[in-house]
């Protein structure tokens, strides 16, 4: 048998699936891929070493790795200062205000799927948890520092919301 039949098979599939439209579903597939190899890896290594998952994930543990995988998907993909990161897959759209942007994938294939990992927060949350989450089972002490810090950060943020707002009310009184 050719790889003649699988593709096209693929290709049919695909046609089925996207109509007009262009979605890259090679790509997501690779993206998927090399998900599913980091957590293969990563699995691996903690057998390897004998590290297992704790027996239970504590709810402090889960609020703390919440609003850390919020602020560190955020960072990724949508922080100025992270722009050179997502550039290669990437196109700047527009200044989205606090420091953030709104890019759109570019490119085909992998290239575009990866823009659109690295474009949303929603997205990269998955891969940022599955981060932290290992990060418990091979480094819980520093994991659980970081994700202190960036959920302080997070926090933060919305502080200085907070108050922008609360300071624009009290200058602006009856404008809502």
């Amino acid at each position: 048998m050719t790889l003649d039949v699988p593709r096209q098979v693929a290709r049919d599939i695909k046609a089925r699936y996207a109509g007009t439209a262009r979605r890259p579903l090679g790509g997501y597939l690779a993206v998927m891929a090399g998900y599913t190899a980091a957590v293969g890896a990563a699995a691996g290594v903690a057998r390897l070493t004998g590290r297992r998952l704790p027996d239970r994930v504590s709810a402090g543990d889960v609020a703390l790795l919440s609003a850390a995988t919020f602020r560190i998907s955020r960072l990724i993909t949508k922080d100025t200062i992270t722009s050179p990161l997502r550039a290669p897959f990437t196109r700047f759209q527009e200044s989205a205000g606090e420091g953030e942007v709104n890019e759109q994938p570019r490119g085909h294939g992998a290239q575009h799927a990866a823009g659109e990992l690295f474009a949303c927060p929603f997205c990269a949350s998955v891969w940022t948890v599955t981060g932290l989450t290992a990060g418990l089972v091979f480094a819980p002490r520093l994991t659980r520092w970081v994700a202190a810090a960036a959920t302080a950060t997070a926090a933060s943020d919305f502080l200085q919301l907070a108050y922008a707002r609360a300071r624009h009310a009290a200058n602006h009184p009856g404008d809502t």
